[in-house]
């Protein structure tokens, strides 16, 4: 796997989605982490150190695999970016079909709504 810097992985993420426009998919994963080993870590919380935690981000296409940090720092300015990226690729997507069962559930609520209010009416009247 291949460790980049943040804008280094926007352009190679963004080249991923051009590969896979036509065939393919891009999985791409977020993961809370130090980049210290669990010894290391538990040394420095004994000697009373900060730990700074970053963000891992991994994306792969099946082929290629890629990953970067980021930093508490450059996370507003790389989750900026990476939305920005994020919906210009995604137009693939399928608009969510509804099934009929729904359709028909809802059109027997809103019958029975509309019988009540009117029942009500006249009873009213």
């Amino acid at each position: 796997m291949v460790r980049l810097q943040p804008d280094p992985f926007l352009n190679e993420l963004t080249s991923m989605f051009e590969r896979t426009t036509e065939h393919g998919s891009v999985w791409v994963t977020l993961k809370h982490s130090s980049d210290k080993s669990k010894a290391q870590r538990n040394k420095m919380k004994t000697a009373g150190e900060n730990i700074e935690f970053k963000c891992l981000i991994r994306a792969t296409d099946g082929k290629k695999n890629i990953s970067t940090m980021v930093g508490a720092k450059d996370h507003q300015r790389f989750q900026a970016s990476y939305a920005i990226l994020l919906k210009a690729r995604l137009t693939a997507l399928k608009k969510r079909e509804r099934k009929d069962k729904r359709k028909a559930a809802d059109s027997d609520k809103k019958l029975e709504k509309s019988k009540k209010k009117s029942a009500a009416q006249k009873a009213s009247t």
